[in-house]
Order: C-alpha cells, then sequence, then structure tokens
C-alpha cells in the first residue's frame, strides 16, 4: 500500500472515530454556510440503496424558517400532551428549541415499493449516517434527533412529507461551543466471533 492510500485511509478511520452527537446546548448560535449544508446533503446523496430507489428526502430550516418549525413543534406537543394549557411551559420549550440550532434537516423516507420497506430504511439510515459523518469531518456538530413531538404526523404535514414519505426526525447542525467529546466504545472483540475454521 502507498503513502497516499494509507494517508487517505487514516482520514477515513479519524472521521468515522470522531464523529459524535452533540445536545442542542452545545451548539453556538454561529450560522452554518450554506455552501457547508450543501456538502453534507451531497454526502448523505452518495449513500448506497437495494436497487438504487435513494429513498431519503430532505427539508432545510435556516434563518427565520425556524419559526414554522418551532411553531409545529409546540402544537404537535399539544396535541400529545392535551392536559397541558396553551402555551404552557412543555409548550414553549418546544417552540424554543428551533432557534437552538441554526440548521434543522428534516429525515424523510419515500418508500419506492420497489423493495422491502425495511431495506428502503436502512438505506435511509446509511444516508443520514453520512450527513452525520460530513458535517463533522467539516468541524461541525450535530445530532439525529427523534423522539414524539419532531416525529408527529403534524409536523409531517408541515414540512411536507405526509402522506407519502415517513418523517423520522431531524438532523440539526451548527458550529460547537465546547470540547469536541472524545468517544468510548467496547473492543470490537467483544462483539465478533470468527468462524474460520
Amino acid at each position: 500500500m502507498d503513502h497516499a492510500s494509507s494517508t487517505y485511509i487514516a482520514h477515513i478511520q479519524r472521521a468515522i472515530a470522531s464523529r459524535r452527537s452533540f445536545a442542542l446546548g452545545d451548539l453556538s448560535d454561529q450560522p452554518v454556510e450554506r455552501t457547508q449544508i450543501s456538502q453534507i446533503l451531497e454526502a448523505a446523496n452518495w449513500a448506497p440503496s437495494h436497487g438504487k430507489t435513494e429513498p431519503w428526502r430532505f427539508v432545510v430550516y435556516t434563518g427565520a424558517a425556524r419559526q414554522q418549525l418551532g411553531t409545529a413543534f409546540g402544537h404537535a406537543f399539544r396535541l400529545i400532551n392535551p392536559q397541558h394549557a396553551p402555551g404552557s411551559e412543555g409548550e414553549q420549550a418546544q417552540i424554543n428549541r428551533a432557534w437552538q440550532a441554526p440548521v434543522w434537516i428534516a429525515l424523510g423516507m419515500q418508500p419506492s415499493g420497489k423493495m422491502p420497506e425495511w431495506e428502503d430504511l436502512v438505506a435511509f439510515g446509511c444516508a443520514v449516517h453520512t450527513m452525520h459523518l460530513m458535517a463533522s469531518a467539516l468541524g461541525l456538530a450535530g445530532k439525529w434527533t427523534s423522539g414524539a413531538v419532531v416525529m408527529h404526523p403534524h409536523v409531517a404535514e408541515v414540512v411536507g412529507f405526509a402522506p407519502a414519505t415517513k418523517l423520522y426526525g431531524f438532523f440539526y447542525v451548527g458550529h460547537p461551543a465546547v470540547a469536541w467529546p472524545t468517544g468510548v466504545r467496547q473492543p470490537i472483540e467483544t462483539k465478533v466471533r470468527w468462524a474460520d475454521e
């Protein structure tokens, strides 16, 4: 193996091992350049998919458009928690979260009908992971966030996915406001059994 190849492999290994998920409170309010968002989306678009179905669909929210997202989160919270009075602390927290990251990317999976849905879902997961890898390689903090509120059918309607595309949460991204965390994994030997005889 030549030096260029070994360097390339080292870069890939470092990119994979250094990917981390950041809490919303660990992001700064510094805007993310549109060219970087495009790089993240383009990386996702090169994920593998059986039958070339490419089932991933994305909607990007930045700037003032996040108000629409916050309103949708707040309304979804009320639908899930009808016992809470309008304007409750919980509802306001959901509205405010949309402003805690400069970029929110709605994550949709559109079943192809060509392949079993689980295969499209696996391909979609690969696309989101590739998105996260590129964000990390660019020095950007991100996280795939899900949960009852952000995956609610009302939110899916607001982002324009329902009914054909299934909403599986959001990937938010921004510049880190904290030191890049160090990851820990159990040894791979504890998760592998070799059958070579």
